[in-house]
């Protein structure tokens, strides 16, 4: 039974564009590899740090909503730990509400989008 799960991870500001679409690749790779679904992703940017972290203000911000095994986060949590490009991720498993709630931002999002193409 695939369990849904949403996890934000920030990757240090030191990298190139291309280093860090690597990073991001690697934790989307583990996803699918370990027969995961990638249901949604969202690509926040650079970011100012609520309090510096190595000595880092910054950092990028990414998002992965997935479907995967439960046993599976344990192991995903540990390539964080092991990559030295992650200064701090969350993970956690979302209930019917918290899907919910996603799926109506993403839906408010895409009109959002459409609205100012309309508009141009």
């Amino acid at each position: 039974m695939l369990k849904h799960y949403e996890t934000v991870f920030i990757v240090t500001p030191v990298l190139s564009d291309a280093q860090m679409k690597e990073a991001v690749q690697k934790f989307k790779d583990l996803i699918i590899g370990e027969g995961g679904e990638i249901v949604y992703e969202e690509d926040w940017g650079l970011k100012k740090l609520a309090y510096p972290i190595q000595k880092k203000t910054t950092g990028y911000y990414y998002l992965i909503e997935f479907k995967a095994e439960a046993s599976f986060i344990q192991k995903f949590e540990t390539e964080y730990r092991r990559d030295e490009r992650v200064i701090r991720y969350l993970t956690f498993s979302m209930d019917k509400f918290a899907i919910e709630y996603a799926e109506r931002r993403r839906n408010k999002k895409k009109e959002g989008s459409t609205e100012k193409v309309k508009e141009e």
